[in-house]
């Protein structure tokens, strides 16, 4: 897992979601999605609560919290700036 990988939660209420590697530091991992956990604000996991990808993108494209959310679309099932069947604006 190295700075810009792809990675699944694998515990807590987040479970089953995917997520960029910000930064690491030590036995932590701050992460972000753009949506529910900005690049502002990145969470900050143990790294053994997370499952790596085999994808890892180039940090220098995410300019704001709207491009990391298009990256992560795929990962996440499809539409992510939908909640609840509308489409969010």
């Amino acid at each position: 897992m190295t700075r810009g990988s792809v990675v699944k939660s694998a515990a807590g209420r987040d479970k089953d979601r995917f997520y960029l590697v910000l930064r690491l530091e030590g036995d932590y991992a701050y992460i972000a999605d753009g949506k529910v956990r900005p690049l502002e604000r990145p969470k900050k996991k143990r790294i053994k609560h997370l499952r790596p990808t085999a994808d890892v993108m180039n940090m220098d494209l995410f300019v704001g919290n709207r491009s990391l959310l298009k990256a992560l679309r795929a990962y996440n099932g499809g539409d992510s700036l939908s909640e609840g069947g509308y489409k969010l604006v």
